[in-house]
């Protein structure tokens, strides 16, 4: 549940609310966007084609589920049904205390919708069974978010074991030369590791820097959805392809390692 606060005035009450009057309580943005922060009590504001009378600036609330409620006006529930045409109120949220019961509060709830309705016609929804859905649908996406990564790092694996293949045969000759220069197995290896750790690094900024983009696209595209990028997990993600990387090079860079100087040479 959630509770909102008056800032300025006060919000209608039963009475005006059962005579339909015409008053709007406006939301903290609202409020700053038409009167710039001005006391607006008193002052008139067009809704839906008609004048309603200012009584009252809510406090800053922020978003809930969603939904900006400082970018809001409120106004009398007969009023909403019919500017928009409503035979009846189509959703009512209760506010309860912390402490209560949820199963009394519901089946209180039940029977006096019950008592009106002479029959159940409506839905009950608590909040933790709001934020239960929430939860399964939330495990869904993100198990579908990882197979889609996991199929992503397996993509880039095979394509850099791929690479790292097709180098080791093109350098083959080269391969040679070093080792009959000198160059001890464990040099070959590391040189190759290192080319296929410095590609998957290369590969995780790039996919980074993609994924920021899209994601500040769509804050300008949609200012009212909230984007934030965890530089940890950023950090994680970079980490975690150069793992692969890494793991990929392995068996290209041991075959390059493994080399026999004199075939080595020869297969040029």
């Amino acid at each position: 549940t959630f509770t909102m606060k008056v800032r300025l005035g006060a919000f209608w009450n039963d009475a005006d609310d059962e005579q339909a009057r015409a008053q709007v309580v406006l939301g903290s943005k609202v409020w700053q966007e038409l009167f710039g922060g001005e006391n607006p009590l008193g002052e008139f504001l067009r809704v839906g084609g008609q004048r309603y009378r200012v009584i009252g600036v809510m406090e800053s609330k922020g978003q809930v589920l969603g939904m900006d409620l400082d970018d809001a006006v409120f106004i009398p529930a007969a009023r909403a049904m019919e500017l928009f045409n409503r035979p009846g109120l189509m959703e009512i949220n209760v506010s309860y205390r912390s402490s209560a019961d949820v199963d009394a509060v519901t089946r209180l709830i039940r029977e006096q919708m019950l008592a009106r309705h002479g029959r159940e016609d409506f839905t009950l929804i608590s909040q933790e069974e709001a934020l239960e859905v929430l939860g399964s649908v939330l495990d869904v996406l993100t198990f579908a978010v990882g197979a889609l990564g996991g199929i992503s790092l397996l993509v880039g694996a095979v394509g850099i074991l791929t690479i790292m293949t097709m180098a080791v045969t093109e350098r083959t000759a080269e391969i040679g030369l070093l080792r009959a220069l000198g160059a001890r197995e464990q040099q070959v290896l590391a040189l190759f590791l290192g080319e296929a750790i410095m590609l998957s690094a290369l590969g995780g900024v790039l996919g980074l820097g993609i994924g920021i983009g899209i994601a500040q696209g769509l804050h300008w595209l949609f200012p009212a959805l909230p984007v934030h990028t965890p530089w940890l997990y950023a950090v994680l993600a970079e980490l975690t392809a150069i793992s692969i990387g890494l793991a990929a090079g392995v068996s290209p860079a041991l075959r390059a390692a493994r080399l026999d100087p004199v075939e080595a040479l020869h297969a040029e």
